[in-house]
């Protein structure tokens, strides 16, 4: 049975999906992408197939895309991330229903894409690499607060005041509002609860540049932030359609591509 394989290297993960003929995902792996972008997609792509029994040989298909995706070698196609994010989206979602916009954070930037009803792109949007409003900037934030990434979330919940603005655009100068809010004494919970609402209301105003139609799918590992999700979604006024795995929605968009590519090429060569 052949396999096709979506990859996608972002500035700070590499994320890869294995589907079968039946789109379904057989396999996927995440991990830091570290300096050397080629070697380490590579490396994980063959580790993972190690680990599910699949040889090179049996990936009939590779697509990549991201930050890095033209310095896969191996790949048979690239694409934008922004194809990606939607075809991956539209089968990811499909529980939620017709996905209109999503909303992706990633390492350096934070985009919107708004869909048709076919889930064709009919408009994107993305940040300057220098905003407070990308998972890089969570990781920072959190290193200054003395606390795992992964508790953000827990210490959103635990605020007990009004959220603190942070204003900064830059993420450096961000940081250093939270370096002053410290100083001043403020609490940790609710330095994360404001540095959340920041984030919310820079993705909000970005996602109306593109339309903020239902149904409104967040996606990139910050989706995993629960406290992150929850100021979202208290500016949105609304539920966010959220798939189990959001780091990989892009990947398997790639995936997906790159199985109607091996068909377009078998058919092409008869």
């Amino acid at each position: 049975m052949p396999y096709y394989a979506g990859i996608d290297i972002g500035s700070t993960a590499i994320k890869i999906v294995l589907i079968d003929e039946n789109d379904a995902i057989v396999g996927q792996r995440v991990a830091g992408s570290g300096s050397m972008f080629y070697k380490y997609a590579k490396e994980n792509l063959q580790q993972l197939g190690k680990d599910l029994g699949i040889g090179m040989e049996e990936i009939a298909y590779i697509v990549s895309t991201g930050y890095g995706r033209k310095l896969f070698k191996e790949a048979d196609e690239t694409i934008s991330e922004i194809t990606a994010n939607a075809v991956g989206a539209r089968k990811a979602g499909e529980k939620f229903g017709t996905i209109r916009t999503i909303i992706n954070i990633g390492g350096q930037d934070s985009k919107a894409i708004g869909l048709d009803e076919e889930g064709n792109v009919v408009n994107f949007a993305m940040n300057d690499r220098c905003a407070a409003g990308t998972g890089k900037f969570l990781d920072v934030a959190a290193a200054k607060l003395e606390i795992d990434v992964e508790e953000l979330g827990e210490y959103h919940f635990r605020a007990s005041g009004t959220p603190l603005a942070i204003n900064s655009t830059c993420a450096v100068f961000a940081e250093s509002e939270i370096i002053g809010l410290l100083g001043n004494e403020h609490s940790r919970e609710d330095i994360v609860a404001g540095i959340h609402f920041s984030i919310a209301k820079r993705i909000i105003r970005l996602a109306r540049k593109v339309g903020l139609n239902d149904v409104v799918y967040f996606d990139g590992g910050p989706a995993l932030n629960a406290g992150l999700v929850a100021a979202i979604e208290d500016e949105l006024g609304r539920e966010l359609a959220i798939p189990d795995y959001p780091q990989i929605t892009t990947a398997l968009g790639a995936a997906l591509l790159a199985r109607e590519g091996y068909r377009f090429t078998e058919e092409a060569n008869g």
